[in-house]
């Protein structure tokens, strides 16, 4: 009986495992092509000789700290007012609506076209679809609340465009508020391989790429081909990018082309967020999967969709692996498993190698400084996948809802605005206060994961420390992060 549930766990430890090595080699495919693009960088097209009319769409919903902001960034704009407009769909239910009539009082000479909705139907990819119905663009731009658009970014995005078969052209995200917490810096980290590594290598190679949600322009006949936006998944931008591509849209990702954006400082808007990016991405890869892989398309290409839309799922591999683990660690304490065995555990780890060496290439891109910056990649690369670890029960269950077809409604990130100085994080009207079940989970596996590591120096047996260590360290920073950010309103 102890050889069987031996195998049992083995098993389950190394299925996990190879997910994980499975997902890295497709991320390690991406660095190639990379490093590709930045040896041979495309040539950048010239700016059009008759500039097109564009439509600038700014979907909001209760943001009366930043809407202001955003007006002011977007009246900044360098594009002709005559073949500039600017929309602003506005489903807000607070004092927001208010704000917002007032600031557009101080632009009469900009073209800005303020709709207001009262029925939230289809929540923003509803209030997107009503807006296209009355945009007078031939390119529809998108900007969220808590961007601040660069003035040049429509002449930047423009020129690549003439070639007539190019459907979307998506900027890289910068930030706002990089350094105002350690919060915000890991999330900076992660991101910063995402528009780095995973953008620029599907790019090069002619895979899918997704337009971002925002920061992003899109030629109009695009969207209406492509079936416009749909509401029936919580990520409409990566839902509208695989239906495009699929009908032969070429899609353009462009690195020098900052948009710059705020990060969500405390925990549960983090996590708000992460909910919908990967519950939505799961609903995308239970929609398209199938049909991506019934496609004509290259085989690289559907490798990539596949790892692209189910990447999401990295995050059950990790609590499969996180709790399987476990029984391995006693297995082999117990020496019922043999050397060879632990040996092949071992291997599997190197997954997480390939994974960080991404991440520290995104890293050290944006560096001036080697030196400096390898003492800070020290310091935040463990730390970072860490927390990663301790985010994977709550991620888990987004995959599992998004995966099984259970739908829940759009929940907006909160936005701050800290960095004006007028507002502050307890004076936040639009902090989640209710703590969910998963954030006491995440605080009972950080003391699950401590008594591991303090077994393990114990018991002498160090075949899992490190890891046991760094979920110990993840899930406690979560919880803790998590608590403090749901009694900041109490």
């Amino acid at each position: 009986m102890p050889e069987i549930l031996a195998f049992i766990l083995l098993g389950i430890y190394l299925l996990g495992m190879v997910f994980i090595f499975t997902y890295s080699l497709a991320q390690g495919h991406l660095l190639l092509f990379f490093f590709k693009e930045k040896r041979n960088p495309q040539p950048i097209p010239s700016i059009p000789s008759e500039l097109p009319q564009i439509t600038v769409q700014l979907p909001l919903f209760n943001e009366m700290y930043v809407a202001e902001r955003l007006i002011e960034a977007v009246s900044k704009l360098n594009y002709p007012l005559d073949k500039l407009e600017i929309q602003i769909l506005d489903d807000s239910t607070d004092q927001t609506k208010e704000l917002i009539q007032e600031k557009l009082k101080e632009y009469p000479t900009i073209n800005f076209q303020y709709i207001h909705r009262t029925d939230r139907k289809g929540f923003k990819a509803g209030a997107l679809k009503e807006g296209l119905e009355v945009a007078k663009g031939e390119f529809i731009a998108i900007f969220d609340s808590d961007f601040i658009p660069d003035p040049n970014f429509l002449l930047q995005t423009l020129p690549w465009f003439s070639d007539s078969k190019v459907g979307m052209v998506q900027s890289r995200w910068t930030h706002l508020n990089q350094h105002y917490s350690l919060l915000t810096r890991l999330q900076a980290f992660a991101l910063d391989a995402h528009f780095l590594i995973e953008q620029m290598g599907r790019n090069r190679q002619g895979a899918f790429i997704n337009f971002n949600g925002t920061g992003g322009i899109w030629r109009k006949e695009t969207i209406l081909d492509a079936g416009n936006w749909h509401d029936d998944t919580l990520t409409e931008d990566l839902d509208l990018s695989y239906r495009a591509q699929r009908k032969g849209w070429k899609f353009i990702y462009r690195p020098e082309v900052e948009s710059p954006a705020e990060l969500p400082p405390i925990m549960s808007a983090i996590k708000s967020q992460q909910f919908r990016w990967t519950k939505g991405g799961a609903e995308c890869a239970a929609k398209h999967g199938a049909a991506v892989l019934k496609t004509n398309l290259p085989a690289h290409v559907k490798i990539h969709a596949m790892a692209h839309l189910f990447n999401s799922t990295i995050f059950l591999a990790i609590l499969i692996v996180s709790l399987s683990s476990i029984g391995v660690w006693w297995l082999v304490d117990q020496q019922i498993l043999g050397p060879g065995w632990i040996q092949l555990a071992s291997f599997s780890l190197v997954g997480f190698a390939i994974i960080s060496l991404i991440y520290l290439v995104s890293y050290f891109y944006r560096k001036q400084h080697f030196f400096k910056s390898l003492f800070e990649a020290i310091f935040l690369l463990p730390l970072f996948l860490s927390v990663s670890m301790g985010m994977a029960l709550h991620n888990t269950q987004a995959v599992m809802e998004g995966l099984t077809g259970k739908k829940s409604p759009f929940i907006r990130t909160p936005k701050f605005n800290l960095e004006g100085g007028k507002f502050s994080l307890r004076s936040n009207q639009y902090i989640n206060l209710r703590m969910p079940i998963t954030t006491w989970l995440e605080g009972a596996l950080a003391l699950v994961f401590i008594g591991m590591v303090v077994l393990g120096v114990f018991q002498q047996n160090y075949l899992f420390l490190p890891f046991h260590l760094m979920l110990a360290v993840g899930y406690s920073l979560v919880f803790i992060s998590s608590f403090k950010s749901y009694a900041l309103g109490r």
